[in-house]
């Protein structure tokens, strides 16, 4: 996959790892906004999972000009790595005033990796509104070890968000996000385009790793949200330390000597 090598900055990668998701508002033009809806109409080839991108996604095609998009390309390698694969694409469409939505969940089942994760690109061509529904995202909840469906017995959390967005607008998403997708109350179609990435390299340091320890970093790194325990939610942080260390092959990373006390074992 090409890229232009608009990487994503140390504090940019440290708020995905905080929050679970990165927002490009308007990445993608909109000529190739107004392209998509005829796109998705015809509807999209499918692609085994697994699948090299240039293969899944032939050249000119408007998947691979959609992830070969400068500021798209670069955040993806930035997260990923050169060349991952694709676990499957979908649209995910709501018609109008369609009184149904998704219960909360995760696009996995227990996943216990520490060291990798796979990221999934949702992509708006058309501006979403409140009354459109749009995408229930619960920031911060990526870490949290769910499996699948088991949290769609939740209805609100405190400081979910549901998005709104102008039209192009790019969403990277950890994989283990707790989401799910709004009805629509609009007069409107609403479509959502998922990508699903799997890396094919180490996540180590593929950003642009300058200032990979500054204090943007670890402001980031030390976030809480809303819906966070006040004592279990501090796990999240631990949880994020252990993956910040992963991604900078930095073992001695911590943030308020949190993770180095609980895996202190003196000779």
């Amino acid at each position: 996959m090409s890229t232009t090598r608009h990487l994503l900055t140390s504090a940019q990668v440290a708020r995905f790892v905080a929050h679970g998701f990165l927002r490009l508002d308007r990445a993608v033009p909109q000529e190739m906004n107004d392209e998509a809806f005829g796109v998705f109409e015809a509807g999209l080839p499918s692609v085994p999972y697994g699948t090299p991108v240039p293969e899944a996604f032939p050249e000119g095609s408007f998947a691979r000009r959609l992830v070969e998009l400068p500021f798209v390309a670069g955040a993806l390698e930035s997260l990923v790595g050169p060349d991952p694969t694709v676990d499957h694409h979908f649209v995910h469409t709501r018609e109008p005033h369609q009184g149904s939505a998704q219960p909360l969940h995760a696009d996995a089942l227990i996943d216990l990796r520490t060291d990798a994760f796979d990221v999934q690109l949702m992509y708006y061509p058309q501006e979403v509104t409140a009354k459109m529904g749009g995408t229930l995202i619960v920031p911060g909840s990526h870490l949290r070890r769910t499996n699948e469906s088991d949290t769609g017995r939740y209805q609100n959390l405190r400081g979910q968000t549901r998005l709104t967005c102008p039209a192009g607008t790019v969403i990277l998403l950890h994989h283990g996000i707790w989401h799910g997708g709004r009805r629509n109350d609009s007069g409107r179609v609403r479509h959502m385009y998922k990508i699903r990435f799997n890396p094919t390299v180490p996540q180590v340091r593929l950003w642009d790793t300058t200032a990979p320890d500054s204090p943007a970093v670890r402001e980031e790194l030390r976030r809480s949200f809303p819906w966070y325990e006040k004592a279990t939610g501090r796990l999240e942080i631990h949880n994020r330390i252990k993956l910040w260390r992963a991604m900078t092959a930095d073992p001695g990373f911590d943030i308020d000597y949190w993770a180095t006390r609980v895996a202190n074992r003196p000779a």
